[in-house]
């Protein structure tokens, strides 16, 4: 029996509804039926039968003041259920709780997908008036973050490794962007057990990770600490941060199952 390929099963109105709820972003809150229209190459009549199909079932409302349209409720909850649902997070919250009283920073728990590491969940600390909020579902980069660094040095093969590019985009100008260099770093962080971004992602932002693994010993996210530079310089990651977050990412490592 031939397989035929999933891109065959496609339903062409479903991928378009798809569409629709991905034109809305952090940075994008609202959209109007012609600003959609525009976007995704669709006739007016018909983005307005999708909003009008998607908002029947809550994952679109409309701003009555505005008569634009956004992220209706149904979204939060069919996020809140696929966190849930997954046993890293269920199994991780108590650790980062923990975590974050200890430190007294923020802690998170964030997982690969594509080429980048998706924070899920996150603790904050209660005496903290600044803090750190990790941007929970966002993308970050796995060169220039702790999270990402964690697993290009702990899981990535070695054809992940040598397809970064020779030069990196820098988002600060702390940014490792020499392939060369970071591979280097990536040793060292194999050696320590860890990994820290000292303001290369964002600027004034410290973070501290080490991986996650399961049964299998396959790294399956990311255990963070986040905060401002100035609270956590390099001597308190070393005497600190680390030996607390070490010993963290290998309690929910047992509890995924990791068997040292």
């Amino acid at each position: 029996m031939v397989r035929r390929d999933k891109a065959n099963y496609v339903i062409q109105s479903v991928a378009h509804s798809l569409d629709v709820l991905e034109q809305f972003s952090r940075d994008v809150d609202e959209l109007g039926v012609t600003e959609l229209s525009k976007r995704l190459k669709l006739h007016k009549n018909n983005v307005f039968r999708l909003l009008a199909t998607l908002e029947a079932r809550g994952y679109i409302e409309q701003n009555r003041s505005t008569e634009n349209y956004r992220l209706g409720i149904r979204c939060l909850n069919l996020g809140r259920s696929y966190i849930d649902h997954m046993g890293l997070v269920r199994q991780a919250r108590p650790i980062m709780s923990e975590l974050a009283r200890k430190c007294r920073e923020s802690a998170f728990v964030g997982i690969v997908r594509r080429d980048g590491v998706v924070p899920l969940e996150a603790a904050e600390p209660e005496d903290r008036v600044v803090k750190i909020t990790p941007p929970i579902g966002d993308s970050l980069p796995l060169y220039c973050t702790a999270v990402g660094k964690v697993y290009l040095a702990f899981e990535a093969d070695e054809e992940l490794k040598s397809a970064l590019p020779e030069q990196m985009r820098a988002p600060t100008g702390k940014t490792i962007i020499d392939r060369a260099a970071l591979l280097e770093q990536l040793g060292e962080v194999a050696k320590a057990g860890y990994a820290v971004d000292h303001g290369e992602y964002m600027e004034d932002v410290c973070s501290v990770a080490v991986p996650i693994r399961d049964y299998t010993r396959t790294v399956v996210g990311s255990l963070a600490v986040a905060g401002p530079s100035y609270r956590i310089p390099a001597e308190r990651v070393d005497n600190e941060i680390a030996p607390i977050i070490l010993e963290a990412g290998r309690a929910l490592s047992l509890r995924l199952g990791y068997n040292e």
